[in-house]
């Protein structure tokens, strides 16, 4: 026989034997003893696990001659020496068929599949099918296995082997049982590949087995095989291959990791000519730019775990750091020392920058270029200052901030400089922040005057001495310096405590307060200021005087004034329908608000009273003094307490009353019209 690869050499052939996968050998060995065996199972996970030659094993289990806890077969283990069990290992089983999914995938070759499981075995239990490579197989041939995978013969149990199981239909998947498969850890690849060595007699010291275990990946497959090219390009020594790391990297084309540790050293040290140096020769040597920075990932991600587990240089760490870190002791100390210079937010950063260089070297022509500038990016991102540290330093010294006198700017506008200088001498106040402005802008400009004063709480005992920022004014003209105010509109409402606010007087000494903040303290019409702020005019007696008629109660006694004019405007624009639900609305007014109950339900109400109609009403609002308006629904459920308005004439509802057929309706069933809706065509 000729030679045998290491991969094939010493592939399992007990469940004892596999490497890393003990969550699935001991749910299938538990099956076979209490003969709970499934007619499907789906082994997925990453390449060279495992999957197919537990799919073997399982075969070898399942159609063993010798029943479990005979004396050949003691456990649910294949007794390997039964007829059936040489046969299943050698391939020459007739039960046992094993297909290449990804070269038989089409739709003829699973019907010929499916024509053939009919048929019972012709020696074993069971027919057998291992599909390898199963995500290959189409759609179509996948609907066509359905109604086999579903009422399957007693006699029949497929096997699937996939690297990637969401390409299978989950139809498929939820007739079978699923084992998710676990990459091989670093230690259970150093074993194997130790105990192989011995075996072949090659002489590896440990760190090079640590570099193969590494290049495995967690594929024991790619393992094996890397330290089958290892050996056969060794040298011998005493009649025995070598292997030591620098023999191995060479063969993989890699570079060992303390380039990278030097290259992160010159980043600390801000040395950018250093860092081209080294990636110069690198590149110079040969080494592919793609592989260099899917190498300097790798390597920064170690880094990364480090500084987050908390790995110290000086000795390994047996925490989660030793789980998320798959690499050898010696490797893990370089991590270590690498990300002690650095915050773990700077990793961070340089990681996600040189996933992009990876990521770009892909598509890139100058990719030499692209992998020079990625490095040279880290030390940029090595002289920037965070931005964490920058905040934090402005929360710190807001008073030195403050009183620090800064230079003047040559484009600022000399009332912001007046304004400044009048202003009250105060305590220390924090760096400008912009929301303060906003806030106030979107308490003036952005919101209705209404609204505005209706939300307005009681006045401070003491105003701020900030300057007020000055109202929009779009909205409402700023006073001259030597006129007296005018006096903001009154509430609908006034609140009491607003209105006790007004009548008290405010401390002696108190200067006089903007505009804006006189809209906010007072809910009527002020007492005239006089000329000269200095005069404070406080120490007059509280007398009461007459106050004028709230604008609430005119509001409340002209809403119907205000509906017939609401119903003329919707009748002139065209919006009949509008117009008749307003008519027929109840109308009161809460607390400076206009509420129209109409009698239409929640569903139809944005029908009948479009955005154009509402535009309409809020305009002849407006120009009869209220702002606020609210359009309420029918309550479902509910009866209206509103007495019927008498119709108009000409109105839908007028013409609805006049029908002989609605006339007579009411007169027989005492019926009631509730909501008339226009849908001619002018409307």
């Amino acid at each position: 026989m000729g030679y045998q690869v290491l991969a094939r050499k010493y592939r399992p052939q007990r469940f004892a034997d596999v490497a890393g996968q003990d969550h699935v050998i001991v749910t299938l060995m538990n099956a076979l003893v209490q003969d709970r065996v499934a007619h499907g199972y789906v082994f997925s996970g990453h390449r060279g696990i495992g999957k197919t030659t537990i799919a073997r094993i399982l075969a070898c289990a399942l159609n063993c001659r010798n029943a479990i806890g005979s004396a050949l077969r003691p456990s649910a283990e294949p007794c390997e020496v039964c007829e059936s069990c040489l046969e299943i290992r050698a391939g020459n089983s007739v039960d046992v068929i094993e297909i290449d999914a990804a070269t038989n995938r089409g739709i003829d070759e699973i019907r010929e599949l499916r024509d053939a499981a009919r048929y019972r075995p012709s020696r074993d239990k069971y027919k057998i099918y291992i599909l390898d490579e199963a995500h290959q197989i189409t759609d179509a041939a996948f609907n066509a296995l359905l109604k086999t995978l579903e009422e399957p013969p007693d006699h029949i149990v497929f096997m699937m082997a996939t690297t990637q199981p969401e390409d299978i239909p989950q139809t498929v998947r939820s007739r079978c049982q699923h084992f998710s498969f676990h990459a091989v850890k670093l230690a259970d690849i150093l074993g194997e590949l130790r105990g192989i060595a011995e075996h072949e007699g090659v002489d590896a010291d440990e760190s090079a087995l640590n570099l193969l275990a590494e290049a495995g990946d967690g594929s024991m497959r790619d393992a094996l095989s890397i330290m089958d090219q290892a050996i056969a390009s060794a040298p011998l020594v005493d009649g025995k291959a070598r292997l030591d790391a620098g023999q191995i990297r060479e063969l993989m084309g890699a570079v060992p990791n303390a380039v990278f540790e030097r290259i992160l050293e010159a980043v600390d040290a801000n040395r950018s000519a250093e860092v081209m140096t080294i990636a110069n020769q690198l590149l110079d040597a040969g080494n592919s730019p793609a592989q260099l920075a899917r190498q300097a990932v790798r390597y920064m991600r170690s880094c990364v775990i480090a500084k987050i587990s908390g790995m110290t240089p000086e000795g390994e760490d047996h925490g989660p750091g030793g789980e998320l870190l798959q690499i050898s002791p010696e490797e893990q100390r370089r991590a270590a020392r690498t990300a002690a210079l650095f915050s773990e937010e700077e990793l961070t950063r340089f990681l996600q920058v040189l996933l992009r260089t990876f990521d770009e070297l892909g598509y890139r022509q100058e990719q030499r270029f692209h992998f020079e500038l990625g490095l040279l990016k880290l030390v940029h991102l090595r002289r920037l200052l965070p931005v964490e540290e920058v905040l934090s330093a402005l929360s710190g010294t807001r008073g030195a901030v403050a009183a620090k006198p800064r230079q003047a700017i040559p484009t600022q506008a000399p009332a912001i400089a007046a304004k400044a200088a009048v202003a009250p001498a105060g305590p220390a106040k924090p760096a400008f922040s912009p929301f303060e402005q906003d806030k106030n802008r979107r308490r003036f400009d952005g919101v209705p005057l209404a609204t505005s004063v209706g939300a307005a709480a009681a006045p401070k005992a003491t105003p701020r001495p900030e300057v007020t920022p000055a109202p929009n004014p779009a909205s409402r003209p700023a006073p001259q310096p030597d006129a007296v105010p005018k006096p903001p509109p009154a509430p609908m409402q006034p609140a009491p405590s607003s209105r006790a606010a007004v009548e008290a007087p405010p401390p002696a000494g108190t200067p006089p307060l903007p505009v804006s903040q006189s809209l906010l303290t007072s809910q009527s019409a002020p007492e005239p200021q006089p000329s000269h702020p200095t005069e404070p005019a406080l120490d007059s007696p509280l007398t009461p005087e007459p106050r004028p008629s709230s604008p609430a109660s005119a509001l409340s006694s002209d809403l119907d004034s205000m509906q017939q004019a609401v119903v003329a405007a919707l009748e002139t624009a065209g919006q009949g329908s509008a117009a008749e639900a307003i008519h027929s609305a109840l109308w009161s007014l809460v607390q400076g608000e206009v509420r129209i109950q109409t009698e239409i339900s929640k569903t139809l109400l944005p029908v009948t009273l479009n955005p154009t109609a509402e535009k309409i009403v809020r305009e002849t609002l407006r120009n009869g003094g209220a702002l606020r308006f609210v359009l309420l629904a029918a309550a479902s459920g509910t009866s209206s307490t509103k007495k019927p308005r008498a119709a108009r004439s000409g109105s839908a509802q007028a013409k609805a009353m006049e029908h002989p057929m609605v006339q007579q309706a009411q007169r027989l069933f005492d019926a009631e019209i509730q909501s008339v809706i226009d849908l001619s065509e002018d409307n």
